[in-house]
Order: structure tokens, then sequence, then C-alpha cells
């Protein structure tokens, strides 16, 4: 009976010390992210003020915030689900506690797990034909289109762990870290 014990609390340091690690790299992806962001803020400012102002519309500006927001998104995103930021129904959530909103709420992480290995597998099924038919962006040639591309099967990637020690947590009786059970979809 205690070896049980050792046991469960030796599983639940793990599945804290993977929602540690996996939190490290959100956090890093959400940083880039936000680095993104601040880059197309950048572009389109400087778009404008190129076109408006000195009368050289820049064409390759928009195609570059295009891309940035591809990174932007995709590196986010798994912060988001982490923190319990993301879009959801409230309805049923908001009415049940203990086990029984533990086991809707890995059921929509589990869902969520699902969503990002289809974002995987088609992420990378778009980056294989980029490459092999060798498209290049239109305005910035320089840059290889699967090299944009390849943040979807990352972001997905992130996603998926972030998912996973989210399922982990739940199936160890407790709340993911990073979500406040109280704050999900209160709307503040």
């Amino acid at each position: 009976m205690a070896d049980s014990g050792r046991n469960g609390a030796g599983l639940a340091r793990a599945v804290r010390l993977l929602e540690t690690g996996v939190a490290a790299l959100s956090r890093a992806a959400e940083w880039i992210a936000g680095i993104a962001c601040l880059a197309t803020l950048f572009l389109v400012c400087y778009a404008v003020a190129m076109r408006y102002f000195f009368n050289r519309p820049q064409s390759w500006s928009d195609e570059a915030v295009g891309l940035l927001i591809v990174i932007s998104v995709m590196l986010a995103v798994p912060e988001a689900q982490r923190r319990g930021e993301h879009i959801g129904v409230d309805l049923i959530s908001e009415k049940l506690k203990g086990v029984r909103r533990r086991a809707l709420m890995g059921f929509g992480t589990l869902t969520v797990a699902v969503s990002s290995v289809v974002l995987i597998r088609e992420g990378l099924d778009m980056v294989a034909f980029t490459r092999m038919v060798g498209i290049v962006s239109n305005s910035l040639p320089q840059i290889p289109l699967w090299a944009i591309q390849a943040f979807v099967p990352l972001g997905g990637a992130l996603l998926l762990l972030v998912a996973l020690a989210q399922l982990a947590a739940y199936l160890t009786g407790r709340e993911p870290t990073g979500i406040d059970a109280d704050r999900i979809d209160t709307h503040e």
C-alpha cells in the first residue's frame, strides 16, 4: 500500500516536472510570437509612412506582414492553451465541480491534442510539398515559403506538448498548472 503512495507521489512529481518544462518552451515561443507581433506593427507603420508620406509604396510589406502573422499565431496558441485563455463555451463547465469538471476539461484538452496532431501532419505535408516544388515568396523571393510554413507543425507540436501535459495533470486528479479554475471563461 505504501508502495502505491510513493508511485502516486512520483507520478505527480513527474507530471509537475513535465508541466514546468512544457511551460518554459511555451513561454519562450510566446516571446518569439510577441517579437513577431511587434515586427508586424513596425512593418505596417513603415509601409503606411512610405506610401502616404513619401509616395513610395513597399509591395513586399503586405506579404511580410502575413508571414509574421503566421509565426505570431502559431507560436502564441500553445501559451494561450496552457493558461486556459482560449475561447471556450462555459455553459456546462462552470456548473460542474470536482471530478466531473476535470473530466469535461480533460475531454476538451483531448480535442485540442487531436487538433494539434492534425496541424502537425498537415503542416508537415504542406512544408514537404512546398520544398519539393520550390515555392518562394512572391515579393520576397529570397525567403523559401516552407521556412515560414514550418511554423505550422512547430506550433502544432508545442500545442500537443501543452495538451499532453494538461491531460497528465487531469489524469492525476488536479487542474493543470497555469490554469486558474476560478478564472477560466469568466470574461475578466
